[in-house]
Parts: C-alpha cells; structure tokens; sequence
C-alpha cells in the first residue's frame, strides 16, 4: 500500500510537470525551464509553496489554474482523490484501495469509508467556497470585481491545502502589497487552521452533530495544534517588541493579530501576507523553524513530524515523570507501537533535515541560518523561504524536492515502502 501510494505520487508528479512545461502554462514564449516546471510541480503536490519563479508573472492563467489543481489534488491526497474519481464513474473500490485510503486518511477501520471520503470531500469543498467568498467581498474594492474572485479562489485553495502559493508577490495589482488586514487574516488564518488539523478531524467534526462526541485522535489533535499556535503567537509578539523589529511602526492590535496568523501560517502553510514576515528577528526566526519542523496534524495539508507524534513524546515524558508504567491520554491508554512510531519519525527527521542542512552549506552560497530555515521549511513543506531557493543550483533545488516529497510522505510510509516485511522472531534475548 506504501508502494501504491509513492507510484501515484509520482504519476501526478510527472503528469503536473509536463503540463506546467507547456508553452501555454506560461508568459514566455518557450514556456518554464522543465526544472521550473518540476520544481513548481513538487511543491505544489506536496503542499509547500517553496518556488524557483514567480506565479503571478511567470506563469498565465491556464497555468495558474494548473497549479490551483495540483494543490488542490495534493493536499486531498493522490489515493482519495482516485477513490473519489472511480466512484462517481461507477467503478467497484476493492479492498486494498480502502485500506490504502483508510491508512492515509488515519482511520481505524474501512466501515463507509468511501461514503466518508464523500462527505469529506463535499466538506473541503463548500469549507474553500466559504472562504473564496468572504475573500471576495473583502477584496472586491481593492481590486477590480472579477479579478477579486480569481484571486480569492486561488488563495482559498492554497491556504486550506496548506500551499504558500500566492499571487500577489510580483504582480502589478499588489503595488501596495497584498492584503493584510485583520479580517483578511481571520478568513486566511482560520482556513489554514481547519486544513492543517487532518482530514479525519474535519470529518470528526463534520459528524458532530450526530455523534455528540470527538474521538482521542481528534482531542489530542485540537488540544496540541491549539497549544502550538498559542505558544508561537506570544513567542512572535515578545520576540518584535523590540525597537529594531520590522513591525516596531506597526500598531500593537495589528502585531498581535499578525503574531496569531504568523503561529497559524508557520506551522503548515507559509502563505505569507505581510512583507515584514521576510524580515523577522533572530529569536522568532528559531520559533518558526521549531512550528515548521512539527508542522501539521496526521492526514493534514502538511508535512514535518506532526502533532502527534510531539503530543505522544510529550504524554511519555508527563506520565514518567508521575511514575506510570503505562502512556496514559485521559482515561484512556496509547500503545507503546506508537511510542515506538514516534521516536522512529523524530530520529530519522533530525538525521534528514541535518544532512540537507550539511549539503547546501557545502554546495551553496548561503549562511548557516538560510539553510537550516529552507531544509525545515521544505521538510514541513511549509513554504517560508528566508530568500535561498531562488539562489539555488540545480543540485540544491533537488535536494529541496527530495525533502518535499520526503516531508508530504511520512517517514514512515518510505521506511515501510523501502523495508522487508516483518516476520515473528523464532529467538527472544533476555
């Protein structure tokens, strides 16, 4: 199932690719470079929004709307998407696919899962056009009338599948920059927030009403995600009080409305909507690149090690330091595998993010900081750029795409897919 899902990663990879290479894809007469196109591709699949050109110059509205499709895509997921698509044409889903869905979705059995993957999907769908509309009014006096709703139909997309893609750098009709004010912020932020907690927490949910309840997975998820983004808003909001800071001149409503939406936007998304977001200080540069490297929620529109997997490491160090034998959430009780899971995950993201760390200050032009800030910001496929990928040579963009597709995976999805299957041990060790 690892496999199948890496194979229809890779399909749409290729597919995206030699689309957005298509002459009619772009501005310039010959079209993107094809690494442009392969770049702009990954990242778009994988949710990051890391980019070697400028969407709203470089590429044309066919393009663009190329682009919206492979977020859109790769932040439902390659197997839900095809198990969608075959059953609207009548095909009969057979029971690997539902497993393969319900392991990437995070679910614990196969009961109605395609009527779920339904209604998800119904959910994701009327939850972006909200958004798209409030955006819309919201912008229809800044920009012309129809313009306003291609754009807010575009960044409702990027910033529910937690992609940083925008439209607004470069573009003429941002002279000013892009919008920034606090409603703008809440319709983005709360977007971003409700693509980031994991498609079976959306549905969780969704189902609400009838079921009066949310399950263990969905409590820890809210609990973790909301303790992080309360954390990130007061260690940004300290962090530039200073006199120096790029938002000293900036009203204190609008910094702590910014420093909420800044923790929202770091831990998944990097759709950046303020310009001073480029300029941060050296303490909230280290607190971004902590959110980007745990990044979103299991079956989120994002990558790094999770909140899970922080949320299981920290009940392990609370329920030993109250002396429990057992990993205790509540009243109920975490198996040890996930334990075992999670420092799995942990381990080999340190080992991944030190070693492409290591490998662009070999091969690249770039300080200590921009390097660990573009290797976390593309494991957490999260889109904050500190100014180096659009540096980089064709050896450091393909480090960053490995990271990408490395970070949207799982390291456990490409460990299980690599690895040889597990059979009982005949011999015990004391």
């Amino acid at each position: 199932r690892a496999l199948t899902i890496l194979a229809g990663l890779l399909l749409l990879i290729t597919v995206g690719t030699l689309v957005l290479w298509m002459p009619v894809s772009s501005t310039y007469p010959r079209g993107l470079a094809f690494n442009q196109a392969l770049f702009t591709t990954v990242s778009a699949v994988t949710g990051t929004g890391l980019s070697i050109i400028t969407p709203s110059t470089d590429l044309s509205v066919f393009g663009q709307v190329v682009l919206m499709v492979l977020m859109e895509i790769g932040g439902l997921g390659f197997m839900m998407t095809a198990i969608i698509i075959f059953r609207l044409l009548g095909r009969r889903v057979t029971l690997a696919e539902r497993l393969t869905l319900r392991d990437s979705l995070g679910l614990a059995n196969t009961r109605d899962l395609v009527k779920l993957s339904l209604l998800v999907l119904l959910g994701i769908l009327i939850i972006e056009l909200i958004g798209a509309l409030l955006l819309w009014l919201l912008w229809a006096g800044r920009f012309p009338f129809w313009t306003a709703g291609y754009l807010a139909l575009f960044h409702a997309v990027a910033a529910f599948t937690n992609a940083g893609f925008d439209l607004f750098s470069g573009s003429p009709l941002a002279a000013n920059g892009p919008p920034q004010d606090i409603p703008t912020l809440v319709v983005v932020g709360s977007l971003i927030f409700l693509g980031s907690i994991g498609l079976p927490v959306v549905s969780d949910i969704l189902q609400w009403r009838r079921r009066r309840r949310l399950s263990l997975h969905s409590r820890v998820t809210l609990w973790t995600a909301g303790g992080l983004i309360a954390f990130g808003a007061v260690a940004f909001y300290i962090g530039e009080l200073g006199s120096d800071s790029a938002f000293a001149a900036a009203p204190r409503l609008d910094v702590l409305a910014g420093s909420i939406y800044f923790s929202v936007a770091t831990r998944s998304a990097g759709l950046v909507l303020h310009p001073s977001y480029f300029n941060l200080s050296q303490a909230n540069i280290v607190v971004a690149s902590v959110l980007m490297f745990v990044c979103a929620s299991p079956s989120g529109m994002g990558g790094g090690i999770t909140t899970s997997v922080l949320a299981v490491q920290l009940l392990s160090v609370w329920n030993y330091a109250r002396g429990r034998n057992n990993l205790r959430a509540g009243r109920r009780v975490i198996p040890e595998e996930a334990l075992r899971k999670a420092s799995i995950v942990i381990t080999t993201a340190f080992l991944v993010n030190f070693l492409v760390t290591w490998l662009l200050l070999l091969t690249q032009e770039a300080t200590f900081q921009e390097a660990l800030f573009e290797s976390v910001s593309a494991f957490g496929t999260v889109g904050f750029s500190l100014g180096l990928t659009g540096r980089l040579d064709l050896f450091g963009q393909a480090l960053l795409m490995l990271l990408m597709f490395w970070g949207r995976l799982g390291a456990l999805t490409i460990i299980v897919a690599l690895a040889q299957p597990r059979v009982p041990e005949r011999v015990g060790y004391p």
